[in-house]
């Protein structure tokens, strides 16, 4: 019975690391794939928005997913991997180290809570303002905050800061789960 469930436990951690490797390799990819467009649009233009590369390539086919939405869902999926690999590690650490990271996840947390709402808010009064115009172009509305030469595109905001609430929100969660006692 033993060995079944050591067996099990090495089938679940190669899984996951599968995972975590195979989200590593589209992370990357997309974010180089991102850097190289958007030195080539700001060699063109002079201008880059920040996300904006993301939101416009649609992959594998036009009219599928955006790069956006894959990054955001492997981020997340990464980061889950990452603790199921390692989660248990934290419960090891000084008590009151742990305890300075909690405080320190839960204000990430609290920003990209935030964030996450502030951009969709901001989004949703722009396409609002957009479709009362007979403008409907909701990939392609940016925002000129925090810095009007690099303004964001909401889209990429929007995305990006939800899947930072969910790895912060999680990582928190998983920080501050009791321990289990040994029997």
């Amino acid at each position: 019975m033993r060995i079944a469930l050591e067996k099990d436990d090495r089938s679940q951690r190669r899984l996951y690391l599968g995972v975590f490797y195979f989200c590593t390799i589209v992370m990357a990819a997309i974010t180089f794939y991102a850097i190289y467009a958007s030195l080539g649009e700001y060699q063109q233009t002079g201008k880059v928005v920040i996300g904006e590369i993301l939101v416009d390539t649609e992959f594998p086919l036009p009219g599928l997913a955006k790069l956006v939405t894959y990054l955001m869902i492997v981020s997340v999926m990464a980061w889950y991997c990452v603790v199921k690999l390692g989660g248990e590690k934290v419960s090891n650490i000084n008590k009151t180290l742990k305890a300075v990271l909690q405080l320190i996840v839960l204000v990430i947390a609290i920003v990209a809570l935030y964030e996450f709402i502030y951009n969709f808010i901001v989004w949703n009064s722009l396409i609002t303002a957009d479709a009362i115009r007979g403008i409907l172009a909701f990939d392609d509305i940016k925002v000129e905050y925090p810095n009007p030469d690099t303004p964001w595109n909401l889209v990429f905001a929007t995305k990006m800061s939800f899947a930072a609430f969910l790895i912060s929100a999680h990582g928190f969660y998983t920080m501050s789960k009791p321990e289990k006692k040994s029997e």
